[in-house]
């Protein structure tokens, strides 16, 4: 079966056809980094990454970038209010760059929790402005752009299509950024694309500009990334549902209105809201979330039970949670890697019929309710012990579930998460060609009496 997904741009379920034979582009909307990442967002980055699984399962090469949005996402996402990462900083009483990398690493941990794939290239904001202020520089000699007492901004009056991504009438739109006034705007749905530093007070995080100091709004960063590693015209752009209507409305805008080129992303993905009891939203701005830590860290809970428990629902519906989720969830975890162990330690040969199977449903748009039926149907089938763990093994390739029990009954030593933490950022840094943090980071494991080999793109860890 071809590999068919919903594209949030045509509202259609299309079979997915690569611009290159070799690799598929992805790009996938990271976190603001001002606070810890809630389960909801988790949500999110659960489904990129069986999104990216499932391209690699049908042998697609996949080149991966994701943004750290470490500066200009304002507490009103219309440009309005304070820096939210600035806000942090003095609730916290540290600098800006601290709240930063605090909480870009607490996010490297949550990934790493729930066997998310690193993405190839992950990329901070603050270390892309010059690419931000070339791209902005790009729309105002097109004449996309005004100035106000408070930023450059992006003239949406002059994109006839801007709504085409989330369908929505130009006047609801209009309706909804009227809670965030500015009278110096030309339309109600324009943005900014440069804020000026206030001149009464002195931002921690602020550059120098052909428009004067300040710093870059939030969409333009995803656009400026994107085309820097991914070039101007890729295959998948995902996120969360709430980026349709604001955020990738403009960074479709901008970006198309830039490179003249369209379509600029050949698919919309996005994933559903992950909500409270009785549908109430999870938030941040409210403080009303749970994160991995509060809600199975802390209560010696295997993350790997959440990843298992977002695949009961398909990533487009929306999901409830609650203390019922979890218990049920653990339980089926559990009873799940007692199955698997019970095959024993002989690895037979994949059934073909079972993981053509798997495929159509990984296939129809990630359906993985139907993909872990597939699963528990390996248990019934009338194939050998060693066929059915090899089978299961081999869906686990896009499950992440850690179902390889032979490794977990080895009597290899486990490498512990810190050294795999620094491994990992190890990768990025060769990834993203620095190769002094790169050769840093590799004399960091081997003192902690680790040694890491880098193999086919990724690497090996052994103890010395």
């Amino acid at each position: 079966m071809a590999l068919k997904l919903y594209n949030t741009l045509t509202r259609e379920k299309e079979e997915f056809k690569p611009i290159s034979e070799l690799e598929v582009g992805l790009y996938t909307c990271g976190p603001t980094v001002y606070n810890y990442a809630h389960i909801g967002n988790m949500r999110t980055y659960v489904f990129e990454d069986v999104l990216k699984k499932v391209l690699t399962y049908n042998d697609y090469r996949v080149k991966h970038v994701m943004n750290i949005t470490d500066v200009g996402h304002l507490t009103g996402d219309r440009d309005m209010g304070e820096d939210k990462i600035e806000k942090e900083s003095k609730k916290e009483n540290k600098s800006a760059w601290q709240i930063a990398e605090f909480y870009t690493e607490k996010f490297k941990e949550d990934l790493l929790n729930l066997n998310i794939i690193f993405p190839d290239i992950l990329c901070k904001a603050t270390e892309n402005i010059d690419e931000q202020i070339e791209m902005i520089e790009v729309l105002e000699k097109k004449g996309f752009t005004y100035k106000t007492s408070d930023g450059i901004y992006f003239d949406t009056g002059k994109v006839p299509d801007y709504t085409k991504l989330s369908g929505q009438k130009l006047e609801d739109l209009k309706e909804g950024a009227r809670v965030e006034v500015n009278d110096e705007k030309r339309n109600a749905t324009d943005f900014a694309l440069w804020k000026f530093s206030s001149k009464e007070t002195k931002r921690q995080m602020e550059w120098d500009s052909p428009w004067g100091i300040g710093f870059p709004g939030w969409h333009i960063e995803c656009s400026a990334m994107s085309v820097k590693y991914l070039g101007e015209h890729f295959d998948i752009h995902a996120g969360g549902v709430d980026f349709i209507n604001l955020h990738h409305t403009n960074e479709l805008a901008q970006t198309e209105s830039a490179t003249g080129i369209k379509p600029w992303v050949n698919y919309w993905m996005h994933g559903e809201f992950l909500n409270m009891k009785d549908g109430e939203k999870m938030a941040k701005s409210t403080g009303n979330f749970l994160t991995l830590k509060s809600e199975f860290l802390d209560k010696d809970i295997n993350p790997l039970v959440y990843r298992l428990a977002t695949f009961g629902v398909h990533y487009r519906k929306q999901m409830e949670w609650n203390n019922e989720i979890v218990a049920s969830t653990e339980t089926s975890y559990n009873n799940l890697l007692n199955k698997v162990k019970a095959l024993g330690k002989d690895v037979g040969f994949i059934n073909m019929e079972l993981r053509e199977r798997f495929l159509d449903s990984i296939n129809d748009d990630l359906n993985m309710p139907k993909a872990l039926a597939t699963l528990n149907e390996v248990f019934k089938y009338g194939i050998s012990n060693a066929d059915k763990l090899a089978t299961i093994l081999d869906f686990d390739k896009v499950l992440g579930l850690n179902l390889n029990i032979i490794d977990n009954l080895s009597t290899e030593e486990v490498i512990p998460e810190d050294i795999k933490k620094l491994a990992e950022d190890r990768l990025l840094a060769r990834n993203n060609k620095n190769w002094q943090k790169s050769d840093e980071l590799r004399d960091k494991i081997t003192e902690l009496g680790y040694e890491v080999k880098d193999v086919n793109g990724g690497y090996e860890i052994s103890k010395m």
